[in-house]
């Protein structure tokens, strides 16, 4: 039985650049898995109120995340995180997960401007879409967010796909449209 080699898709880029409504999609597109981290901390952690809150719930959950998509992904399913591509720190773990399970990879960067990204934060504020709203990120907790970004680079070795999606409000289930 030949075994068909897994992907691993991430996602990088500024809170509100459209990283949801990109992962859906390479989901339904590839027929992967689609992991989206504020899916989990929307349903599994205590609401969070602060940088230090969302850093505490998002390392218990991908300490289940990770071994889950290693099975899945040397089971030959492909997986879409709708997280980890942000900081080379958040990069090197989802490196650790594709290696364990000697799998392919893909990081996609959606890179967007700031002003777009705040209004679709503004916009997910308001609507506070089902399944991916876990509290009201205001613009300080936005500003403190984006001083971790890191864009990806090519030293650090990854497969990268730059997205480069037109500004104004994202569509998508993210933002409550269907």
């Amino acid at each position: 039985m030949t075994r068909t080699v897994a992907t691993l898709h991430f996602l990088a880029g500024r809170a509100g650049a459209g990283k949801t409504t990109l992962a859906r999609r390479i989901a339904s597109e590839t027929q992967a898995i689609l992991i989206c981290e504020d899916e989990w901390m929307s349903r599994l952690a205590v609401p969070v109120e602060s940088l230090h809150e969302y850093v505490t719930a998002a390392a218990r959950i991908r300490s289940v995340i990770a071994p889950l998509t290693a099975d899945l992904l040397r089971a030959g399913v492909s997986v879409v995180f709708d997280f980890g591509g942000n900081s080379v720190r958040d990069r090197d773990w989802v490196r650790s997960v594709f290696q364990q399970a000697s799998a392919d990879h893909v990081l996609h960067y959606v890179r967007t401007d700031d002003e777009t990204c705040r209004t679709r934060v503004r916009q997910r504020n308001e609507l506070k879409p089902e399944g991916v709203f876990f509290g009201i990120v205001t613009e300080a907790q936005l500003d403190e967010v984006n001083t971790f970004f890191a864009p990806p680079g090519d030293h650090e070795g990854f497969t990268i796909v730059v997205h480069d999606p037109s500004p104004g409000p994202a569509r998508g289930s993210a933002f409550g449209e269907p």
